[in-house]
């Protein structure tokens, strides 16, 4: 099974690799002028999307998400822990024509995640990794990625009391080129509350998550609030996941929920120092 891994990673890498001398190759015969926001609004309708996914939009905002964390359709992009695909399927469609994705999952979601690309038209140039890594097989390579974006995962690396947001941040950044961006989105906790909620509750406080993000040597670059939400009180019985999309509480005061809708989230980009 190692064996087979070894030359399907050799493989996945050689595919990457053939893609990335025909950017050079467009950059030295011009720089490519593409309509980004338009690109992004195309690949936000794409056809592809499932109508579940796409309710979400009001939500999650994703157009002006990316945009504001500068993804472009040349870009190499990496999505850290990609789950059902929500975002995969707006990143496939925008990168898919003159860009790269890879989508890097927990090593138990790898096989999934190869089944998503494998079923998704707008997913065929996209490359499955495994983050975070231990042992370079499926590994995103060094240096190479323009932009890494995760979206509702921080709080995952801090869930139970154990610690692996160091180790996420700083494989990230090692991805990243030099000037790259670090796009993040998660479930915010106030300030002022208890800090022990990080570790069951979903919510992160953006203090706990820019000090994670500088040890690794990022800089802050902006933060917007567009997937803000203060109807969210963040004390709720099971956490976030007593808020749609999830609802825990299944028709326990069900509409109440649906009022409020996804969870208050922080939206911070940051940067790798170009040198």
């Amino acid at each position: 099974m190692r064996t087979y891994a070894l030359m399907t990673t050799a493989l996945s890498l050689t595919i990457a690799a053939a893609i990335m001398p025909s950017r050079s190759h467009a950059a030295e015969s011009g720089p490519i002028k593409v309509n980004v926001a338009k690109a992004i609004a195309a690949a936000v309708a794409d056809t592809g999307r499932k109508e579940v996914n796409r309710a979400r939009d009001v939500y999650r905002h994703p157009a002006e998400t990316l945009t504001f964390f500068g993804v472009k359709p040349t870009d190499i992009v990496v999505e850290i822990w990609p789950g059902g695909g929500w975002y995969s399927e707006i990143l496939g469609p925008l990168t898919q024509d003159q860009g790269q994705l890879y989508l890097a999952a927990p090593e138990r979601g790898l096989a999934s995640t190869k089944e998503m690309i494998a079923a998704q038209a707008g997913l065929s140039h996209a490359i499955a990794a495994v983050f975070p890594n231990d042992d370079d097989v499926f590994m995103v390579p060094n240096g190479v990625a323009d932009i890494v974006l995760t979206f509702r995962n921080v709080h995952n690396w801090r869930f139970g009391g154990i610690d692996n947001a160091k180790k996420a941040f700083e494989q990230m950044y090692a991805m990243l080129k030099p000037g790259g961006t670090l796009g993040v989105v998660d479930h915010r906790l106030p300030e002022e509350m208890d800090s022990t909620a990080e570790e069951k509750s979903g919510y992160m406080k953006k203090s706990s998550v820019i000090a994670f993000a500088r040890a690794a040597g990022f800089e802050l670059a902006g933060e917007i609030d567009i997937n803000a939400n203060p109807k969210d009180s963040h004390d709720w019985p099971d956490g976030v996941w007593t808020l749609p999309p999830v609802l825990r509480k299944g028709d326990v005061n069900r509409d109440t929920y649906l009022a409020i809708g996804e969870s208050d989230r922080m939206t911070l980009k940051f940067r790798k120092p170009a040198n």
